[in-house]
Formats: C-alpha cells, sequence, structure tokens
C-alpha cells in the first residue's frame, strides 16, 4: 500500500467555517499577533490570551467537518494516510482520519505554562465547557495556557513530520500558502520519486527545485481533482 502523506494548512479548515488568520477579513486583521500569539503576550497580559483562545476553542466546537476533511479521511481505503497539519482544530480527527500529527498544537488540549517542562513531553490536560479560566493550573500551580505553538516557540513535533515526509510516495499540499516555516521546508524532506500535489486557490510560488502539480482550486474541490489523478 502506498504512503500519502497530507500536508493541511488553515485553507482546509476556512470551509468549515474557521476564520483563517492571513487571508483579507482573517483573525491577524482584528488582532495583532504580539498580542495575542507569541510568549510575551501571554507575559503581558495572559487573560487576553486566555480569552482569545477561548473565542477560537469555541468557534472549533461550532463548526463541523467539511467534504475536503472527509475525502482526506477516505483515502484510507486505497493508501496508507498519513495527515501533518498545521491546524489546531480537530476536523481532520472527526472527519474519519486516525493517524493526524499536529505541529502547531491542539486548541482542545490545555497544558501548564511552567517554563521549566513547556517545550518537553508533558501532560496536557483535557479542557472542561470549552474555557481555560484564570486560576486554573497544573499540579504545580501553574496557570494552564493553550496547547498551542506560539510564534517565536519550537516546534516539538516537527522531526516526527521530517520523518514522515521522507518516506511519502505521495505527498498532497493543501490549504496552506507554502509561506509559514519551518513547515514550508518538509517538501524538501521528500524522496526524488514522490509525487507531490498542491492544493490552492491562489498564485503559490513553488521552488523550481521540486516537481510539483498545482491544482489551483479551494480544497473541497481540489480533492476531487487530486483523487481523479491519482486512482
Amino acid at each position: 500500500m502506498k504512503k500519502l502523506v497530507v500536508l493541511s494548512g488553515a485553507g482546509v479548515s476556512a470551509e468549515s467555517g474557521i476564520s483563517t488568520f492571513r487571508d483579507s477579513g482573517g483573525l491577524w486583521e482584528q488582532y495583532r499577533i504580539e498580542e495575542v500569539a507569541t510568549p510575551e503576550a501571554w507575559e503581558a497580559n495572559f487573560e487576553m490570551v486566555l480569552e482569545f483562545y477561548n473565542m477560537r476553542r469555541k468557534n472549533v466546537l461550532e463548526v463541523k467537518p467539511n467534504q475536503a476533511h472527509i475525502d482526506i479521511a477516505e483515502l484510507e481505503n486505497t493508501f496508507d494516510v498519513h495527515v501533518i497539519t498545521q491546524n489546531i482544530d480537530d476536523l481532520h480527527e472527526r472527519a474519519g482520519s486516525s493517524k493526524v500529527l499536529h505541529l502547531h498544537g491542539e486548541i482542545l488540549l490545555a497544558k501548564s505554562s511552567n517554563p521549566a517542562t513547556l517545550h518537553q513531553e508533558e501532560e496536557y490536560y483535557p479542557i472542561n465547557e470549552g474555557v481555560i479560566k484564570k486560576g486554573e493550573t497544573c499540579e504545580k500551580g501553574f496557570q494552564l495556557r493553550p496547547h498551542v505553538v506560539w510564534f517565536g516557540e519550537p516546534v516539538p513535533n516537527l522531526p516526527i513530520a521530517e520523518e514522515i515526509v521522507s518516506t511519502a510516495d505521495i505527498l498532497l499540499v493543501i490549504g496552506t500558502s507554502l509561506n509559514v516555516y519551518p513547515a514550508a521546508n518538509l517538501l524538501y524532506y521528500t524522496k526524488p520519486q514522490c509525487e507531490i500535489y498542491l492544493i490552492d486557490p491562489n498564485q503559490v510560488n513553488v521552488s523550481h527545485d521540486l516537481n510539483v502539480k498545482v491544482i489551483q482550486e479551494k480544497a473541497t474541490s481540489g480533492m476531487k481533482t487530486f483523487k481523479n489523478f491519482i486512482q
């Protein structure tokens, strides 16, 4: 069975109604990155950061997987599918994907803000009623924070993602502009014979060093085209 690796980004979840950050009308137009998505923001005003992610979590819980998520999950009937996602929602899992690696964390989980263990293997906490409250702490008394990788923080799952991509027979990049690093570098870990497909409705600059088949469509319609290519 061929190994198909999916690298997904915000464009996959956008059609479910989850706001993206970089598109026109995205969340970054309403909030400054420095205020809500950096370690410095947490230190300066952790209550505002909690409120921001509580709103994002509410959004995630209100929406459903779209046809692109479902089509990706159904590829498991034919391929050994591994999903590597930059998204912090759980829509891939809810659609039925069984092997999902989150590069940037999972918004439905909390973790300790203890600086000594922040970027190590650690215990994650379920979030009651979708909200992390001020005063909710880990066993050692540190405030719980979202299980999200913020700008300026290391990406602990990146080496795992690199290993997964290096063994792919087919790599599908969907819903990401390849402007987010270090995730964008994952394409360079593919083996020479790997088939690479990119689904994105916008013009995307792809290195001439890589043989990438571009499908210039939104995620849901692009998945139909992609399935025709590989059948």
